[in-house]
């Protein structure tokens, strides 16, 4: 059967039954197709094929696509004809050929093709064009080609007016295609013009006939017809030597007309040795000629090579030029000096050797300056530097003599003197004349010759000497030393004892000397009591020849032995000292004598470490009044007392010594707030409602690090108890439940717990107790963020129980405020009125309490949460000397030591007086020390002073031992006078 393709569904196409003489109509027979169902189908009673609503394609069908021959393309199918109940059955095969119909327009494989002509092809060269593609076939494939004149004008890249173009040809393949061909019909130019813009179409041969048409864009190439030319033959250029690598020097430039690679330009090296390519640099795209290594003048002055432009056509073109490279010299080399032997004078390793006696102006060694630059960069100046008696003077005055290279003499210019100066470091410096200039040095050593012309000298022309008593015989007395400025046996020395001009006494039975080291001995013991002065005199000589000598005169005078040890007025000195006492303040005071005279009896005092191995870095003691200073401040909670050593150590020799112990007791401050350790402000603890009264919800622990009432702790509820449930026990810190709880109470209750000590001034701090009321803990996440909330709630508010309650709470607590702050202003009035008039009251007489600024033991309230105040200039205000010390007796009046700080020493109601420990008539007068303007801030007083009823008391009695002993009031914490100490 025969179709065409791309036609409607339902398209008979014949007849099985009857083609295959089949009878039909009795509905006997039927027909079933078996394969091709795709595009075919068949009546099952009539035997008609007709097609499907699938519409056929031809050039879609996978096994037409490659067919181009009409009766190839076909779609084959099985018709199965079948008996009465199928009793029968016998198989058909068809094949239907699927007809092409003209349903494809011709197409060119790009809109713009594009074809590559070399210029200065002959006139008749074809070329073939892209052929177009049409997926019909036979008489709807392709019929023609078709050339169209030229669209816009000239179309090429460059002006010119130059003949030629084209013209088409449409050849016949071997396989029955049409080949499109273009024909050069005249002389093609790149130089006149470079391309040309054709319209190419094409037409299929149906009916009605399909068409398209694409641009021929022809490109003239370019063939390498021309050669490069440099802009010059010659490039001539100057380079500073060392330039740095890189450093570019000249451009080459060579142009070619050709384009493409035929105008590609590459520049290379034409005849050129090995130096100039290792030490130049041609860059093949730029031409750029740059450094690759340093150049130096003194080896290259001048680079002459050729450089060769090449275009990389095929065959390549080439051009070459010249290279002219001049090396303009630089200051790049310093002077060389060379220092050489002249005469007799010798000279070995850098050092010459002259006699301190030669001659002025006479030369003693060759100098040879020499710079490898030229011109003015190797033009040298030469000079000796520094103050040395030597100077330079030309070796010739001939004028050809070349101004890189001279010769000098080194002349001595002034007389040499060993003594005075042994060796001569010259210092020859030469320099350049370059811009900017070089210059360099070299050295040489001069040393003088010694001759004997210098006699031994003594440093002293009187000698004395110190030497003590009760020696050994044989002790050295002392060495004397004679100097001789000659070297060698010049400088050689013997001494000897001689008789003091003044003194006719032979001095050799008591004294003798050492003859090399000079050492002077005593043979006899001295006794100073029986003379204590001895003279004599000492002569040295040394080996020169002639011999010369120098003497000098000894006097020794007999010292005293150091036979006696420093004193202490007290074995045992006891301090009371207030903690927290400023650095560098005095702490006590000791007193020390001791019997010898001149140095034995110059007393050296320090601190030795005692039971605390740091004292001696605590203390300090001042060396001539015996006072103790503590460089750090106090602290009774780290340590509470310090016992150490003081130790007098006399001048004598050997130095003999005494100690004494000091106790220093540390009186407590209070100066430690209370540490709550239980409970956490974080935690909480859960409260049944059902609780009865009196439940323990739980304690509140604390310490202090203070001691005695400072450490004394009471506890208080100050905050978060609006409804007065719980109350908590003053001394134990057990907080009850006091109250009823309702369903108001419901929820967290913040408590604000606060400790206080009951040190003067009391400190205090505050915790935080949670107490969650509910009958069971259900949820601890939701209690648990609510603790986290009440560590950021202001402790003014009330957290407790219900939120309902906490804007009326709010409220009471805004009058609360305004109250409270109504009768502090009304109390800071009244204390402004009553301090008005103690004060006014104060100045019509003397009011106990009040202080006397001559009164040295006044005790004086210290706040050691001020700070010291500083004067206008910054300065810190000065301390009182004693403004810290408490000193007591060593012990009571029936002999018995206090036990203890605390001890009560305030019996006497009154002061008593001061009396002296007995000490020597050596004693030094302590009365200057005394004189203060700051009394002591605490004195315990003896219990067998008379009563008195003052509570200042004058300084009558000073005790030699710088031991107070006296009695005085308790001081008392509060008072209802209004003095400043009270």
């Amino acid at each position: 059967y025969r179709l065409a393709e791309e036609g409607p569904a339902d398209i008979r196409i014949g007849n099985v039954a009857s083609d295959l003489g089949i009878v039909t109509g009795s509905g006997e027979v039927t027909f079933s197709l078996e394969s091709g169902s795709d595009y075919l189908k068949i009546d099952n009673m009539t035997g008609e094929l007709s097609t499907t609503e699938r519409r056929i394609d031809r050039e879609k069908l996978p096994q037409c696509q490659m067919i181009f021959d009409e009766n190839e393309c076909f779609l084959d199918f099985e018709v199965s004809v079948i008996g009465p109940s199928q009793s029968w059955v016998d198989l058909f095969e068809g094949r239907v050929i699927i007809l092409d119909i003209n349903d494809n327009t011709p197409t060119f494989p790009s809109p713009v093709l594009t074809l590559t002509v070399e210029e200065n092809r002959p006139v008749g060269t074809l070329y073939l064009l892209p052929t177009a593609t049409d997926r019909d076939f036979g008489r709807n494939g392709i019929e023609r080609y078709e050339l169209l004149q030229e669209p816009g004008g000239d179309g090429g890249r460059r002006g010119g007016g130059g003949g030629g173009g084209g013209r088409l040809q449409v050849a016949d393949t071997l396989d029955g295609e049409k080949q499109p061909q273009l024909i050069v019909k005249g002389a093609l130019d790149r130089e006149q013009r470079d391309s040309y813009e054709l319209s190419l179409r094409v037409r299929d041969g149906g009916d009605p006939a399909r068409s398209s048409q694409a641009i021929l864009r022809v490109l003239i190439t370019d063939v390498n017809d021309n050669s490069p030319r440099f802009e010059k033959s010659v490039y001539e250029a100057d380079l500073a030597e060392n330039s740095s690598p890189g450093t570019p020097i000249l451009q080459l430039r060579a142009a070619d007309l050709d384009v493409g690679v035929n105008g590609q330009i590459e520049y290379v090296f034409g005849a050129a040795t090995e130096s100039v390519r290792r030490l130049l640099r041609l860059d093949e795209t730029s031409g750029w000629l740059s450094v690759l290594h340093r150049i130096d003048r003194e080896e290259v002055n001048q680079l002459r090579f050729t450089v060769m432009a090449r275009d990389r056509g095929q065959p390549p073109k080439t051009d070459k030029a010249t290279v002219v490279l001049n090396i303009r010299d630089e200051n790049d080399n310093v002077p060389t000096i060379d220092i050489r032997k002249i005469g007799r004078i010798p000279l070995r390793d850098g050092v010459a050797s002259v006699a301190e006696d030669v001659l002025v102006d006479t030369p003693i060694a060759l100098v040879q300056v020499s710079d490898r630059d030229q011109g003015e960069n190797g033009v040298v100046t030469c000079t000796v530097v520094g103050d040395v008696p030597f100077q330079l003077k030309p070796a010739s005055e001939g004028e050809g003599e070349p101004q890189n290279k001279r010769k000098y003499f080194l002349h001595t210019s002034a007389p040499l003197d060993y003594e005075a100066v042994r060796d001569y470091n010259v210092v020859i410096v030469a320099v350049d004349s370059g811009s900017p200039s070089l210059s360099s040095n070299n050295s040489l050593l001069v040393r003088v010759g010694d001759t004997n012309d210098n006699p031994p000298v003594f440093s002293q022309a009187v000698l004395e000497v110190s030497f003590p008593e009760n020696n050994l015989p044989g002790e050295r007395v002392a060495t004397v030393v004679a100097t001789d400025a000659d070297s060698g046996k010049n400088a050689e020395i013997t001494y000897s004892l001689e008789a003091s001009p003044l003194s006719s006494e032979a001095p050799g039975g008591i004294f003798s000397i050492d003859p090399d080291s000079g050492d002077v001995s005593v043979q006899a013991v001295l006794d100073r009591e029986q003379r204590d002065t001895y003279e004599f005199q000492v002569t040295a000589r040394d080996k020169g020849v002639p011999s010369l000598q120098g003497s000098t005169t000894v006097v020794v005078r007999v010292a005293d032995r150091n036979d006696n040890e420093p004193r202490f007025m007290q074995d045992v000195f006891t301090f009371y000292v207030k903690e927290n006492l400023q650095p560098n303040s005095p702490v006590g005071m000791v007193t020390v004598m001791d019997f010898d005279k001149g140095r034995n009896a110059e007393l050296s005092l320090s601190i030795q470490p005692g039971d605390h191995d740091q004292a001696a870095s605590i203390f300090s003691i001042e060396n001539d009044t015996g006072t103790i200073f503590s460089t750090v401040s106090f602290d009774r909670e780290q340590q509470t007392s310090y016992t150490f050593k003081v130790k007098a150590v006399d001048g004598g020799e050997p130095p003999r010594s005494a100690t004494a112990t000091v106790s220093l007791f540390v009186m407590d401050e209070n100066d430690n707030a209370p540490t709550v350790t239980f409970p956490s402000n974080s935690s909480y603890t859960v409260l049944p409602p059902s609780s009865n009264m009196r439940t323990v919800v739980a304690t509140v622990v604390a310490t202090d690090a203070d001691t005695g009432l400072n450490a004394d702790l009471n506890y208080s509820i100050i905050g978060g108890n609006p409804f007065k449930l719980f109350e908590i026990d003053p001394a134990s810190g057990v907080v009850s439940l006091v109250g009823k709880l309702a369903p108001k109470h419901y929820g967290l209750h913040r408590l604000v717990v606060q400790v206080n000590d009951s040190g003067q001034p009391p400190q205090s701090t505050t915790a935080l107790l949670h107490v969650f009321v509910n009958e069971s803990l259900s949820n601890a996440t939701v209690v648990e963020s609510q603790v986290a909330r009440s560590l950021h709630t202001p402790l003014a508010q009330d957290i407790a129980g219900d939120p309902s309650y906490e804007l009326s709470k709010q409220r009471l607590s805004i009058v609360i405020g305004v109250v409270a702050g109504i009768m502090i202003v009304i109390l800071l009035i009244l204390v402004v009125v009553m301090a008005r008039y103690c004060r006014s009251k104060g100045k019509h007489g003397y009011e106990a309490g009040k202080k006397d600024h001559e009164d040295f033991f006044t005790p004086q309230q210290h706040d050691k949460a001020k700070k010291p105040k500083k004067d206008k200039k910054g300065k810190k205000g000065k301390q009182p000397l004693y403004s810290s010390i408490v000193t007591v007796e060593a012990s009571k009046p029936n002999g018995q030591r206090y036990d203890s700080v605390n001890e009560k020493l305030s019996d006497s109601p009154g002061m008593g007086r001061y009396r002296s420990v007995n000490g020597g008539p050596g004693s030094p007068d302590l009365a200057r020390h005394y004189k203060s303007s700051s009394p002591l801030p605490t004195v315990q007083l003896h219990p067998q002073s008379p009563t008195a009823g003052k509570k200042h008391q004058a300084v009558q009695d000073l005790p030699p031992a710088n031991t107070f002993v006296g009695a005085g009031d308790n001081i008392s914490i509060g008072s209802d006078h209004c003095s400043e100490y009270s």
